[in-house]
């Protein structure tokens, strides 16, 4: 414990005497954890030591040290909250979950869509930008001592770091631990070429520094006769930058052009231009590998004179020129740097979270600012959720099961009955929150209900899922029509003793495209009797239509059809009524007697022969009432509770109870069960309070 002490106690002069206290007292409190042999673990001082180099404040310390998983190990358990602050003790939580995360798989890494859903899932579920910064200090503390774990262990964990973590801190612009990531990452997963390379790098190492060196003696020489001062220095390179450098280029290490590289920094635009003429007029080039990146950025905004010179011996060294600005703008990562090297899209809010990290690492003020920034702006209209099998799927903010039932596939939606989050049974309005586990439970059956497409009722969010719902019922409805219009076509063909009628002459002669929309056609009755009639040159057709046969149910009906409640009956699709919706039974050739709302547009479509197949329905099963919960959020307190009322007074529905909770800033919060008789008048009430004045939010609560 001393030797880690000793790692960070030469930079407490940055901090006050309070936070030293502070830091003693977590010092003392890790002390109180009995050593196992051997730890293969980072210990929280081992981190925190590592974070003293980015002069991070003293709650980042606190928290890396604190997040130490030994501590579990204290009975009682620390009080990190009432003995720190409840700011640190929610660090130290997002750190430990961000620790004990099991979510990446090896096969992730040839699912490229998998591992950057992951990243922003990570990312999307850290509320302060400080947890991740300390994560990737573990990571790189993982990393150091991996050597003593099993090569399984070793493989996995650095496969992870380069499909992971390395791209989360090269996001963020943290370079020094995206480097670091990277090379220790690589020499676990390909030992022998990171030897390779290394030994190549070393052969040459004071050769490169020798060039180097002169060239930029050279040039300040030059520069400063014309009264130019500029800062110049070597840029190194990483093992596996020039590994991949040579892969995605194919060619040998002696063949890369930016082994030998220096950077120029000159205080203003003209100067970047200035340098370029005196560097072109004193040294060769290789005019295919200038690249102007001032006058034309690249996408994502860098900026910088890039030129390939040869020097007196024929090395070949990278020149970037650029100002202090670009620079800044380079170095802090803003989007043109990850989306660079990952190929990603510029995102401003993306842009917002790095330049947070930068500012948060560099500054002691306005913390509480900064970290608000990063969980507001990053990913906040998406929500992350794995499969059973581990698989994470990606959903728009507010999603249910049934969205997620439909991302899977849209049979898996239709047949959707039921879901288990997390193991546990949950309705199908439950809101999701990343990192929750979604089972779908299905049955053979695909059908879905109309409820779902119900937006007061909250079965589902995304667009994508409810123009699935939606052409599953204009589907039916239509395979309803078909088969009305093929009946009446089929039985007035027999009537009529007609032989060799080729349907596909009809659907050509009506300008219908195949014989299913001439009957769909014939089904709504856009082709009436007449029209048919005058198609097979006969007088007007008279429909004629056989007793319904009676067939015993197998449960009794609700309908009652004539004072009868014993005949077959089925509800029609188009337009599917509930209990309460004034009602009438059409008359089938068969399947019975099909319901329809009096109102249905096909009722009103039907033509004066078919009227005799109408037959009056009525509901033969007694009212009931349910009793349902729903929340209301509103701004203001002020009259909520009275005008909720009202609506329902007006509705005639009865309150079992009601729950007021008011908030400081006069939010409220209003919890009521209420009496309905279905879905229908649920769904006209809930829409009726939304309309109120100050109403935030009205739902059925789950």
């Amino acid at each position: 414990m001393e030797h880690h002490y000793a790692a960070i106690s030469t930079d407490f002069n940055v901090f006050s005497d309070e936070d030293n206290t502070k830091i003693q007292r977590a010092l003392a409190l890790l002390a109180q954890i009995p050593e196992p042999v051997p730890y293969l673990r980072p210990k929280g001082i081992e981190v925190a030591a590592i974070l003293m180099d980015f002069k991070v404040d003293v709650e980042t310390i606190l928290a890396a040290m604190l997040s130490d998983l030994r501590l579990e190990q204290l009975q009682p358990k620390p009080d990190i909250a009432k003995e720190f602050s409840g700011k640190i003790a929610d660090l130290v939580k997002e750190i430990n979950w961000l620790n004990k995360l099991a979510v990446y798989s090896i096969d992730m890494t040839h699912q490229p869509n998998q591992t950057e859903t992951l990243r922003r899932m990570l990312l999307s579920m850290t509320h302060d930008v400080r947890a991740v910064l300390i994560k990737l200090a573990y990571r790189i503390k993982r990393l150091r001592i991996l050597s003593k774990e099993p090569e399984e262990v070793r493989h996995f964990i650095a496969q992870e770091t380069l499909d992971i973590y390395a791209p989360i801190a090269n996001r963020l612009g943290v370079h020094q631990f995206k480097w670091e990531l990277e090379d220790m990452a690589f020499r676990y997963l390909e030992p022998d070429i990171y030897s390779q390379v290394a030994k190549s790098l070393a052969a040459k190492r004071a050769h490169r520094a020798a060039c180097i060196q002169h060239f930029i003696q050279t040039l300040k020489q030059k520069l400063a006769s014309d009264g130019i001062n500029v800062e110049i220095y070597g840029r190194p390179k990483h093992i596996y930058s020039i590994w991949k450098k040579m892969q995605r280029k194919q060619l040998d290490i002696d063949e890369l052009y930016d082994l030998l590289a220096v950077r120029v920094i000159v205080d203003n635009l003209s100067l970047c231009y200035g340098v370029l003429g005196i560097v072109h007029g004193n040294w060769q080039t290789i005019p295919k590998e200038f690249d102007d990146y001032i006058a034309n950025p690249k996408e994502n905004g860098y900026q910088s004179l890039h030129t390939v010179i040869l020097d007196e011996q024929g090395n070949r060294i990278e020149v970037q020129i650029r100002t202090q600005e670009m620079h800044e703008f380079a170095e802090l990562g803003v989007a043109a740097h990850w989306s660079y090297k990952e190929g990603g899209k510029h995102n401003p809010a993306m842009d917002k979270s790095i330049a947070s990290l930068r500012k948060l690492l560099e500054e002691k003020d306005n913390v509480d600012n900064l970290t608000d920034d990063f969980r507001s702006e990053l990913f906040q209209d998406r929500v992350y959720v794995l499969t059973p099998a581990g698989k994470l799927i990606d959903l728009v903010k507010g999603a249910t099961p049934l969205d997620f039932a439909y991302a899977i596939h849209t049979e898996i939606g239709h047949s959707c009955r039921g879901a288990k989050v997390n193991g546990r049974i949950c309705p199908l309005t439950y809101t999701l929150k990343s990192g929750e586990q979604v089972e779908i439970l299905t049955s053979k059956e695909m059908k879905p209900n109309r409820n779902w497409i119900d937006p007061n009722l909250g079965y589902l969010k995304s667009a994508h899922a409810i123009g699935k719902v939606k052409s599953w019922f204009r589907h039916q409805q239509r395979d309803e029509n078909i088969d009305i219009g093929k009946s009446i076509l089929e039985k007035e063909i027999q009537r009529l003793g007609l032989k060799g009628i080729n349907l596909k002459d009809v659907a050509q002669h009506f300008k219908h495209a195949d014989t299913d929309n001439l009957l769909e056609a014939i089904g709504r009755n856009d082709i009436n009797s007449r029209q048919l009639a005058a198609y097979f040159k006969i007088p007007e057709l008279e429909t004629h239509f056989p007793a319904i046969i009676k067939k015993k149910p197998t449960a009794k009906s609700v309908v009652t059809v004539e004072g009868i409640d014993n005949v077959m009956t089925n509800f029609a699709q188009c337009c599917a009524p509930v209990l309460g919706d004034n009602i009438i039974g059409y008359i089938t050739h068969h399947r019975g007697i099909t319901v329809h709302r009096q109102d249905c547009r096909n009722m009103k479509r039907l033509i004066r022969e078919q009227h005799s197949q109408l037959i009056p329905a009525h509901w033969g099963a007694p009212q009931s009432y349910h009793a349902v919960p729903i929340v209301i959020r509103a701004y203001n307190s002020r009259h909520l509770l009275n005008n909720v009322t009202h609506v329902l007074s007006q509705g005639n529905i009865h309150i079992s109870n009601a729950a007021l909770e008011t908030n400081p800033d006069f939010s409220a919060v209003l919890n009521m069960t209420i009496q309905v008789e279905n879905t229908k008048q649920l769904s006209l009430m809930l829409g009726k309070i939304s309309q109120l004045p100050n109403i935030v939010d009205v739902k059925r609560k789950t």
